[in-house]
């Protein structure tokens, strides 16, 4: 009996791994987050049990707890009822990767508790997947040797911040933070020039792809549609050369 934590890439279902369709296909049960592409779930056989447990800005569906506690029961379960013919699979697919902001490790930490076995696999982040998939390089020679990803929506319930804006790294990508851009580009302007290039990819690898251009002072001032990612820094003036050039031939 195994669980699989897999990574289901940025949105484009042609950007999931091979070796993540290979197990889906396998799969008895399917645990699924609010995903960019629900194609994904048709690589799952007919007969596979699928549950929801999306979370999404404003609607969550199941709160992280009861997910840990979902998967564990759901092995069990299937460990339980083998019929002797077959190792059963259960998949905890999650949108990118399951340790960039996916919250895999609180599910492996309740895995590793209950004795159950599984694997990890690796997933394409928005993060790194969305600029790339339009041509915009998140380091540069020359402009960025350093890029950092930050969480733009911390735990409210924490009892103290750990985001303080002041990364000192070239380039900043910001996950998770349309909701919160006015109040944490202000935070970051206490440390970055507001002129800093800054710019929204919107449905990042997905066909209503939308990047919108702006700096650091007004970004948040934009039109913006979630699911979204904001970066900040200098590659993005090589990336808008380089488009006008493409643009020009």
């Amino acid at each position: 009996m195994v669980v699989y934590l897999v990574g289901a890439g940025p949105g484009d279902v042609d950007l999931i791994t091979v070796k993540a369709v290979k197990v889906l296909k396998k799969a008895d049960v399917v645990l699924y987050d609010y995903l960019s592409n629900d194609e994904i779930l048709d690589y799952a056989p007919d007969n596979a049990k699928k549950i929801y447990v999306g979370k999404k800005a404003g609607a969550h569906y199941k709160k992280q707890e009861e997910i840990n506690k979902l998967i564990v029961k759901e092995a069990q379960d299937k460990i339980n009822s083998k019929d002797g013919k077959s190792e059963p699979i259960v998949v905890r697919l999650k949108g990118g990767d399951p340790f960039v902001f996916g919250r895999g490790g609180e599910e492996i930490i309740e895995l590793v508790e209950a004795n159950v076995n599984f694997e990890i696999i690796p997933g394409v982040t928005s993060a790194i997947g969305a600029p790339t998939s339009l041509g915009l390089p998140v380091s540069h020679r020359g402009v960025a040797t350093s890029f950092t990803v930050v969480t733009g929506h911390e735990d409210p319930t924490k009892s103290e911040k750990q985001v303080k804006w002041d990364f000192t790294a070239d380039t900043l990508i910001i996950l998770m933070g349309i909701g919160n851009i006015e109040e944490n580009t202000k935070e970051i302007m206490k440390y970055r020039d507001p002129k800093t290039p800054a710019c929204v990819v919107e449905s990042g690898t997905l066909p209503g792809e939308r990047i919108i251009f702006a700096t650091l002072e007004n970004i948040a001032d934009k039109n913006i549609n979630t699911p979204a990612i904001l970066i900040i820094g200098n590659v993005i003036d090589i990336f808008k050369d380089m488009d006008y050039l493409k643009e020009k031939q």
